[in-house]
């Protein structure tokens, strides 16, 4: 008994010693002291993107790919070509136009209004190198001309021409030029009709002229109306403005590239280019024609006037002689109908122009007529356009 009292005397002081260490070591962990360490997040990989590296090469695919090429290639040979006139004793830029590089030769095709009267003439390539340029020969039947410049830049190479038996109504087409000035100007579109016929700087036409809706405005005149392939099918020459404008409405002119084949070797040969002339005025044949004159066939070339003199004249071709009424139009009849040149057929009085505009003077054709219901065999011999009608 003694030694489990003794035992509890031993056990009470030992608990008595510890109890204060414990309370004083408690002091120093209450929840004022304690310091957390707050929860980190955690640790994520992330790969950021690296963007790449910019490049000038943007990528461009389709039908952007084609024009992108074709004005690389083109707008070198194309100039801006500006037209100086003496004015109170100081020579000073009057106008100005486009026009593109013809030969090797240095050779330039534009417009015969753009550089017409000028006293010098200067054109200025994409590459900003200025030239004189001196005129070699203009037409003003075709509204066509060439001047001529040395040393052209390197990348100004000749332009090819197209095929007018290629060209389609709907067919893309592209112009370049600099229009009010602003140099290598692309502007893009169709052909809207073929077979026009438009005013030269004569009181003749230019028949088989391209309509088309690129846009074309002042300073375009002379350029190129180019296929998707780059080949020049035509000259950039007039728009239509309604009266109301200097700028385009969606229908603009070009010469064909049938007449440029025509009309410009003959000007850098031997500065100009004799036109055949029939000497008739007239149109096509129309429903309202067919009916007043009472004949057998709707499509011709109506005669309705034959120059005094000129050699239809000579040749006794006869035009309107009496004018009748139908449906309340007076209609002029009379004049003989050409129905076929040459033994081709001609179905419009445009059919009758083309195929005059690649004969020379003094050439004879065969016209076959509907006169009075009768069918003539009438021979022509073409003569050279005169300056005026009024002087045949």
């Amino acid at each position: 008994m003694k030694q489990q009292g003794y035992r509890r005397s031993i056990y009470v002081l030992l608990v008595g010693l510890l109890l204060p260490v414990l309370l004083f070591s408690c002091r120093f962990f209450t929840p004022e002291n304690v310091q957390t360490i707050p929860d980190q997040p955690p640790t994520v990989v992330v790969s950021t993107p690296v963007p790449p590296e910019r490049t000038t090469t943007i990528e461009i695919t389709g039908e952007d790919e084609v024009l992108v090429d074709l004005y690389t290639r083109v707008n070198p040979s194309v100039v801006n070509v500006t037209v100086y006139q003496r004015q109170s004793g100081d020579l000073l830029p009057v106008g100005q136009g486009s026009g593109f590089v013809f030969d090797t030769n240095g050779n330039i095709v534009t417009n015969a209004h753009v550089v017409h009267a000028a006293e010098q003439v200067e054109v200025t390539f994409s590459s900003g190198v200025v030239r004189r340029a001196e005129l070699v020969g203009e037409d003003l039947n075709s509204d066509l001309a060439v001047v001529r410049a040395e040393n052209l830049p390197e990348d100004a190479v000749p332009l090819p021409l197209g095929d007018m038996d290629s060209l389609a109504v709907g067919q893309s087409v592209v112009a370049i030029g600099n229009p009010f000035g602003l140099d290598g100007t692309l502007t893009r579109g169709i052909i809207s009709a073929l077979g026009r016929t438009i005013p030269a700087l004569t009181p003749f036409s230019i028949p088989q002229s391209i309509q088309t809706d690129a846009a074309i405005n002042p300073g375009n005149s002379g350029g190129p109306l180019l296929n998707l392939a780059g080949e020049v099918i035509g000259v950039n020459a007039q728009i239509e403005t309604g009266g109301t404008t200097r700028s385009n409405l969606g229908i603009g002119f070009a010469i064909p590239v049938s007449i440029v084949r025509l009309v410009v070797p003959d000007l850098i040969q031997d500065g100009v280019h004799h036109w055949a002339w029939l000497g008739i005025r007239g149109g096509s044949l129309t429903p309202p024609l067919v009916e007043a004159m009472d004949i057998t066939v709707d499509k011709g070339a109506y005669i309705a006037e034959v120059i005094s003199r000129g050699p239809s004249s000579k040749a006794g071709l006869r035009g309107s002689n009496n004018t009748v009424r139908v449906n309340g139009r007076d209609i002029d009849v009379g004049g003989d109908v050409i129905t076929a040149i040459d033994g081709q057929p001609v179905n419009t009085f445009d059919d009758l122009l083309i195929y005059i505009a690649l004969k020379s003077p003094d050439q004879e054709v065969n016209l076959t007529i509907l006169r009075d219901g009768e069918t003539l065999e009438i021979p022509v011999t073409l003569e050279e356009r005169p300056e005026s009608l009024e002087q045949p």
